[in-house]
């Protein structure tokens, strides 16, 4: 009998994805493992099993699952959170909130509101009405704003505005006050979202904490995490920390056994659309004066760019407005750095050819198309660029990466990859359906770097699925029942 944490020597009688599949069709094969590898792939029998062999049963076999971007703190800490997806006013977010436990830091904290969708307007009244004293933080979807009561605003030495809502910098900071937890709470969340997240088939994520994450993932790899790999990012305001301390995109964090790589720069240049502060070239549906906002300087950018370029370390630019995607390419241009766009929401047509002669990476969230059609109908109406643009991309040759930018969407490949494929999350026809993309080509991006497949020689980072995701339909890939997922050949989930 095989269990969580064993080391697979043999997966029997396994269908195959991808090139593997060529030579063997759709008949079960054996794939042997030896040192965290794939050492052979033959047809089911042909090759004496030894060691501990888990048995397929002729399921479906994929690469490891990524998801490319994840805030993880703040995803493990979500669950502590009131949830406020589904409310549908201001009034009915000031009650729920009221009525709320709070913290043990005596905080109230939400998360999810969508106000750009709410019958209402926030306000400050409002929310001191039905919160009183007691500190309250509701939190954006896009996390590029937070709506405060007085008692939060006195507590966070920020000056009250007439509608209580901080946006961009001085929201995101008071996230990352939020997100400041004791290590000791952090880790534990985090390793209990690790899990979670092996369970749907997870062995790696690329992690945007705001925070200092070197230290962060050293300690929690030399207290034992082995969930999934981690590729952990940093931002502009350890930049220079990062090169004094030697760190190269790529380059294994020390003691972590393979576990832990030092990932990109992240340079927020623009804002977002539930905000309403995507840099774009035509105004808001809502607003008139309205066309978004940088965040970063163009020059700043390319100053941030060739400094990271020079040090051995590659970017991640978030640019969702297609002013904002512009300026990124512009910077990629001139500095001939290499990374990604994160986002990527509103492209121009003439910037698709620019993203793969560049060679940038377009790193997107699907699941953002389903949860924004509403918002892209009433806010983006007079946009003339592509939005949220997938297939399009693939189209261009570009390459491109799946993941959920959790919390924001659930960290789930799955639900990524079934709105990619059917580009809808309810009963309604697929929204843009020029922009759905066939299963093989949503699993292939939501694995490592979007480019990894089953070979002789590869890491075995591996799940095995219950059901087969070539043939489900829409609300069977989003619930895809996981049997096993394979971290190097060992069972991190065992269905």
């Amino acid at each position: 009998m095989t269990a969580r944490g064993d080391r697979v020597d043999v997966v029997r009688a396994v269908r195959l994805t991808g090139p593997a599949a060529v030579a063997f069709g759709d008949e079960p094969v054996d794939l042997m493992i030896e040192r965290g590898r794939i050492a052979d792939i033959a047809p089911t029998g042909d090759l004496a099993a030894h060691g501990v062999v888990l048995d397929g049963h002729g399921s479906r076999v994929l690469p490891g699952l990524w998801d490319h971007h994840v805030h993880t703190v703040q995803w493990a800490l979500d669950a502590e959170r009131v949830q406020l997806g589904e409310v549908r006013s201001a009034a009915e977010a000031a009650r729920l909130m009221g009525a709320a436990a709070p913290l043990s830091d005596g905080r109230v904290v939400g998360a999810g509101m969508r106000d750009a969708l709410w019958l209402d307007a926030p306000s400050l009244a409002v929310i001191d009405a039905a919160c009183g004293d007691r500190p309250t933080y509701l939190i954006n979807m896009d996390v590029h704003s937070v709506w405060l009561n007085s008692a939060a605003f006195r507590r966070e030495g920020f000056a009250p505005t007439p509608d209580g809502m901080l946006r961009e910098e001085d929201a995101f900071e008071i996230s990352r006050r939020l997100n400041t937890a004791d290590d000791a709470m952090a880790d534990a969340a985090v390793r209990r979202a690790g899990e979670r997240a092996a369970s749907r088939g997870v062995t790696g994520i690329v992690d945007f904490d705001m925070a200092w994450n070197a230290d962060a993932w050293q300690r929690r790899a030399d207290a034992g995490f082995d969930a999934h790999r981690v590729e952990f990012a940093f931002y502009a305001a350890n930049l220079q920390r990062a090169i004094d301390a030697g760190l190269r995109t790529g380059n294994v964090l020390g003691g972590t056994d393979d576990l832990v790589h030092v990932g990109p720069l992240k340079l927020i240049t623009d804002g977002s659309l539930g905000t309403r502060t995507a840099a774009c070239s035509h105004a808001y549906g809502d607003d008139p004066q309205n066309f978004g906002e940088f965040t970063i300087d163009p020059e700043q950018l390319h100053d941030y760019l060739t400094t990271a370029t020079g040090a051995g370390i590659e970017v991640a630019v978030h640019a969702i407005g297609d002013r904002a995607v512009a300026s990124a390419l512009d910077a990629f241009t001139y500095t001939q750095a290499r990374g990604t766009i994160e986002h990527a929401q509103l492209v121009r047509h003439a910037d698709l050819a620019r993203f793969a002669r560049l060679g940038v990476v377009a790193s997107v969230q699907p699941t953002h198309a389903v949860d924004d059609r509403d918002l892209v109908g009433s806010l983006w109406q007079h946009q003339s660029a592509i939005s949220h643009p997938v297939a399009s991309l693939l189209s261009a040759d570009v390459a491109v990466r799946f993941g959920s930018d959790a919390p924001v969407a659930p960290l789930d490949p799955w639900v990524t990859i079934a709105a990619a494929v059917h580009r809808t999350g309810d009963e309604r026809a697929p929204w843009h359906p020029e922009e759905q993309v066939p299963i093989g080509t949503a699993l292939r991006a939501s694995s490592r770097h979007g480019m990894t497949d089953l070979e002789i020689g590869g890491t075995a980072d591996l799940v095995v699925c219950s059901e087969d995701p070539l043939t489900a339909d829409r609300e069977s890939l989003r619930r895809m029942p996981v049997a096993a997922t394979l971290l190097g050949g060992r069972l991190t989930h065992l269905g």
